[in-house]
């Protein structure tokens, strides 16, 4: 096994090297292959499932709605419990990972909102938001 070139991550790196007999070794490292290959895509889908839910928060800014929808969260919260149970995995801990999961979801929502209330506005936003002005005060 070598060192990944661009993160020096290194597969076979273990504390055991020689502590153990090098058939349990090669079982110990094919298997945290795997694992390593299932971290990999669990990054990856968390990306794309951010990138999803900043659209999502964008939508909320534009519309002014509510970073957190409590109720949505539940509901969710309850569906990959059940998930978690069928799956064989503690509903608990798939609780507490949504839970974080959704805590750092609201927290762009927020950062997204403040952003877009807190950002000038630039080209035609700017002009229809001057021309929405002239307009309100010209009958005053």
């Amino acid at each position: 096994m070598t060192t990944h070139p661009r993160s020096g991550f290194d597969p076979a790196a273990s504390s055991l090297t020689g502590d153990v007999a090098p058939e349990v070794l090669a079982e110990l490292l094919s298997v945290r292959s795997s694992i390593d290959n299932i971290d990999a895509t669990l990054v990856y889908l968390l990306a794309e499932r951010f990138k999803a839910t900043q659209r999502v928060g964008h939508l909320k800014a534009e519309h002014e709605l509510p970073a957190g929808d409590p109720q949505r969260e539940a509901a969710q919260i309850a569906r990959l419990r059940l998930l978690a149970e069928e799956a064989q995995l503690d509903p608990a801990f798939a609780e507490k990972f949504l839970n974080f999961i959704i805590s750092e979801v609201i927290r762009h929502h927020q950062a997204i909102s403040e952003n877009r209330n807190s950002a000038p506005l630039t080209g035609e936003a700017a002009g229809e938001a001057a021309g929405e002005a002239d307009t309100s005060d010209a009958g005053h």
